[in-house]
């Protein structure tokens, strides 16, 4: 995300914006806590895991997508620090 882009959104976009990330992260992290704990009980238990560990692999990679919403949320509230905007 460009610092330009924020600098021309409204304090009301940036809020909106930081509310879906919010709600994205959450659901994402919930998401990816429950298949992650799935996944290694089945590969505990199971004595065909290649499903598994394919599956493994693809919760790993989507965890890579958890900084980017935070740091995406701390560019905007910075955003709104500088405007002097309080909750």
């Amino acid at each position: 995300m460009k610092n330009n882009d924020l600098n021309s959104k409204t304090i009301d976009q940036l809020l909106a914006k930081l509310r879906v990330n919010k709600v994205v992260s959450i659901t994402l992290v919930v998401v990816l806590t429950l298949l992650t704990t799935s996944t290694i009980y089945g590969l505990i238990t199971k004595e065909d895991t290649s499903t598994f560990i394919a599956l493994f692999a693809v919760v790993c990679t989507c965890w890579s997508f958890v900084p980017f919403l935070y740091f995406s949320m701390k560019k905007i509230k910075t955003e709104l620090k500088m405007r002097n905007f309080t909750d």
